[in-house]
């Protein structure tokens, strides 16, 4: 089985830690880990739920573009939401389908309310399977 471990070089370095994406050559798959908004130096980018799900979003294609894919091609989403209330739904769904800019049909998504994500900066977490 042929693997292969991405790490996107405008994404932050977390050698040891984790992948930005891994790719499964055989079954023609990429899987990102979860981004956040963050800039290349790990710097949290907004502090609303809108501007981060858009930067979060944008590091998710960053991650697919270095793994030879786009956003085009998810076919699997799943968005964890800290501190998610069912009033932000309206605006979640809005933020999603402006994020699928030139997907033909939207992919399976699921939408996951969380306590709080690995730093209290962050309110929202973007993983995707996409194909290659």
């Amino acid at each position: 089985m042929s693997v292969s471990y991405i790490n996107a070089p405008e994404l932050p370095p977390l050698p040891g830690v984790l992948s930005h994406a891994v790719v499964l050559h055989s079954a023609g798959l990429v899987y990102t880990s979860g981004q956040v908004a963050w800039d290349a130096k790990g710097e949290v980018v907004g502090d609303d739920l809108a501007t981060q799900f858009e930067k979060a979003y944008d590091n998710v294609e960053l991650a697919l573009r270095a793994a030879g894919s786009s956003r085009e091609k998810i076919i699997k989403e799943t968005v964890y939401l800290a501190g998610y209330t069912p009033d932000q739904a309206d605006l979640l769904a809005g933020l999603l389908v402006a994020a699928r800019k030139g997907h033909p049909a939207p992919p399976a998504s699921t939408g996951v309310g969380v306590a709080g994500l690995f730093r209290a900066e962050f309110l929202v977490e973007i993983e995707v399977v996409a194909t290659l």
